[in-house]
């Protein structure tokens, strides 16, 4: 069964789409600087592998893993922050726009018009989290080694960051009305509960990794995974 992305077609309509694309061409932008410091420190190979990887990864966790409809939209467990620390901040990003993409071309036409901003609800949260994480992870601590409170720190940056972008378009698209203030609430309260699932998920990914340390200069996996800053 398809589903809408985030963004439920009908919040946002006519020329208000044209902030959404706005702010998704400023995160995309971001996304190809990312993305070009990535090839000059392991090559384009590394970029266009990974982004193969997490394209398919965010296209099953839209499509096969469970998801509800709650308020204004709809909660995914989407692991924006495992996506960063295996493979790093540019191939999470196109990931996330690939198999966003791939979704509503091939299940999901009616979510088309809103692709602007679920690019944008899903790509600045990341970036945020890259924030973040240079704040809260020393750095000559590699992922593998990170602890509960951190990998706590970087899943809620993303997904109170999804949730506030939620909220603004819903409030963009539908003003301040009783009912959409609600459905924001319902819709917030229903996606923290990702916060508790997807720290275990992190760790229990970065737990495995430890398992591979062969890949410790991999271009498949994010340089930082098994190696100090």
């Amino acid at each position: 069964m398809s589903s809408p992305m985030h963004i439920e077609p009908g919040i946002v309509e006519g020329p208000k789409l044209i902030l959404s694309y706005v702010t998704a061409a400023g995160a995309g932008s971001y996304a190809l600087y990312l993305a070009a410091k990535l090839v000059k420190d392991r090559g384009l190979g590394a970029l266009l592998v990974r982004t193969v990887m997490t394209t398919a990864l965010v296209f099953v966790f839209f499509q096969v893993f469970p998801h509800y409809p709650v308020g204004v939209s709809e909660v995914h467990l989407i692991l924006g922050s495992t996506l960063f620390l295996i493979f790093g901040a540019a191939p999470a990003a196109f990931g996330l726009a690939g198999g966003l993409l791939l979704q509503g071309l091939f299940f999901a036409p009616f979510d088309l018009p809103q692709f602007g901003m679920n690019v944008t609800t899903l790509l600045v949260p990341l970036f945020a989290l890259q924030f973040v994480a240079q704040k809260v992870i020393a750095p000559q601590t590699p992922y593998v080694q990170l602890k509960y409170r951190q990998v706590l720190a970087l899943s809620t940056t993303y997904q109170a960051g999804i949730v506030s972008w939620v909220a603004f378009w819903a409030l963009y698209g539908e003003g301040f009305s009783g009912q959409t203030v609600a459905s924001i609430a319902t819709f917030g309260v229903a996606y923290m509960a990702v916060i508790i699932v997807e720290p275990l998920a992190d760790l229990g990914v970065l737990a495995g990794a430890k398992a591979l340390h062969q890949m410790k200069n991999s271009p498949l996996v994010e340089r930082r995974l098994f190696n100090p800053a």
